[in-house]
């Protein structure tokens, strides 16, 4: 199955948003070069512009975002256990993540692998909203909404 994926460069380490569609395979390598270099960014979807799931890591950690749509932002949540907080790249800026967004890379890594074997991101996981609350000089700033139980993604 062909999927397109943009990603952190392992030559600059900068995020490289040129889209590329290949096999799931080649998206491994990528990742896998990514992980020697201890940390990477990608998005990852399908043939459609939506849902695209997004994955942040670094030494070992992860964060996984689904955009469901151009308004939907969602992250995926676990009660893992952790309450560890982490620093973690979305796109080329660091951005600090608590649990239970914080997950361990190689389950994440697994996630993300499902959903470009065509899994629902339904059945991924529990998904929490984000909901942008305004504007400052520093940015935009979200709530995070959970929500219990499924989304209807109908």
């Amino acid at each position: 199955m062909n999927v397109t994926w943009a990603a952190t460069s392992p030559t600059t380490g900068r995020f490289d948003a040129l889209e590329r569609t290949t096999d799931v395979a080649d998206l491994a390598r990528r990742v896998g070069e990514l992980r020697l270099r201890g940390n990477g960014y990608l998005e990852v979807r399908a043939v459609d512009d939506f849902p695209v799931l997004t994955l942040g890591f670094h030494e070992g950690v992860a964060v996984v975002h689904l955009f469901r749509d151009a308004e939907t932002v969602c992250l995926l949540a676990e009660a893992t256990g952790r309450t560890d907080s982490a620093m973690l790249p979305v796109m080329d800026d660091w951005t600090e993540f608590r649990a239970p967004f914080v997950h361990d890379l190689d389950h994440a890594w697994e996630l993300v692998q499902q959903f470009s074997d065509g899994i629902d991101v339904a059945r991924l996981g529990s998904w929490s909203a984000l909901q942008p609350v305004g504007r400052n000089d520093e940015g935009p700033h979200v709530r995070i909404v959970v929500r219990v139980g499924p989304f209807d993604w109908r």
